[in-house]
């Protein structure tokens, strides 16, 4: 696996840094509603300040605007910066993503945002797996280095892929199988049982090995407050719907996740935004959270569920990377990751 140079060993006193956050967090009614990925970047942001850096350009999309948009502006995410870390040498540029040149990987664009810069840290591991202006544009301008949460990211999900402690057990969960087939197949082969829940149950091949829901609770519709059983996966009624694993299923996933060495959890069970089908996330949560081995999750939602459920300081490593984490389990080269030089 590729291994850029740290942050750590870059000279940046006096020096103008333009860094790569991952700053795409929820917003609600003006303000940011979870500031996880904002707290994230503290660390890198702090060692660069603490080595006398004469200013930090902070670049990072948030959402998937198509343009210039105000729903999408960065300013509540300027505002809660400010809260948490006060400097003036800190200024955070707009949207990366109101600028088209961005998913282009613009070079046009890429001089611009390094313009008056004097080297670039991407700390940005949530968009590692976008070949980007802010993420690979920039390093080929400027001396590139890996910033502390990049570092991280790569060093606790490499260990994944290199030296898991067995029993190794992943957990996939979500909507869509196809969203997820490449990691499906390599953690097939990395991992000793490979536990599948959520609406990706229903399609996977009951005969490909991987461990499937044995009950779940099923619904007559797609509604919070819908009628719903408990069922054997296999004799759902017709018309009616899978929207989380049954109790069953809780307890022998449990099981095997709290008897693991090694753990990787991406993706809900169920429903698990509505509490009558939040169950099956809940307990994969808990389990997670009382393995005693070591315990990684990837992924949104995932990592909404355990924050909510308040055993995210119980696990070892909680990935701020949807997308790239999987891409990086699947096996593939990031593109942000390629754009730095190793040591």
């Amino acid at each position: 696996m590729h291994r850029p140079r740290s942050v750590r060993t870059a000279e940046v006193s006096g020096k103008r840094v333009l860094v790569r956050v991952d700053f795409n967090v929820p917003l609600e009614n003006g303000e940011v509603a979870d500031d996880t990925r904002i707290r994230a970047a503290l660390p890198t942001l702090e060692l660069l300040l603490e080595r006398s850096a004469a200013a930090l350009r902070l670049a990072s999309h948030l959402g998937r605007p198509k343009g210039p948009d105000p729903e999408y502006s960065m300013e509540p995410v300027r505002r809660r910066l400010r809260e948490l870390m006060d400097d003036d040498r800190i200024a955070l540029l707009e949207n990366t993503r109101f600028n088209p040149g961005e998913t282009k990987n613009d070079p046009a664009f890429a001089r611009e945002l390094a313009e008056g810069c004097d080297l670039f840290v991407n700390d940005a591991f949530g968009a590692a797996h976008r070949a980007h202006a802010s993420t690979v544009g920039v390093a080929e301008i400027l001396p590139a280095y890996a910033g502390l949460l990049l570092e991280r990211e790569l060093a606790e999900l490499g260990e994944l892929l290199e030296r898991p402690d067995r029993p190794y057990v992943a957990v996939l969960g979500g909507a869509k199988v196809e969203d997820k087939i490449g990691v499906l197949r390599a953690l097939a082969e990395r991992a000793d049982t490979l536990l599948i829940g959520g609406k990706m149950a229903e399609q996977v091949d009951p005969a490909s090995g991987y461990e499937l829901p044995r009950d779940v609770v099923a619904a007559q519709a797609f509604e919070p407050d819908a009628e719903a059983k408990i069922v054997p996966a296999e004799e759902v009624p017709d018309g009616w719907l899978g929207l989380d694993i049954g109790p069953e299923t809780r307890r022998a996933y449990a099981e095997r996740i709290f008897a693991a060495k090694t753990v990787f959890w991406n993706g809900p069970m169920g429903v698990f935004e509505w509490p009558r089908f939040a169950d099956g996330t809940k307990a994969v949560a808990e389990a997670v959270a009382a393995c005693e081995g070591h315990t990684v999750v990837g992924g949104g939602d995932s990592v909404r569920a355990v924050h909510e459920l308040g055993v995210a300081e119980r696990i070892d490593w909680v990935s701020t990377g949807g997308g790239a984490s999987l891409e990086l389990l699947e096996g593939k080269d990031l593109p942000g990751v390629l754009a730095i030089p190793e040591d």
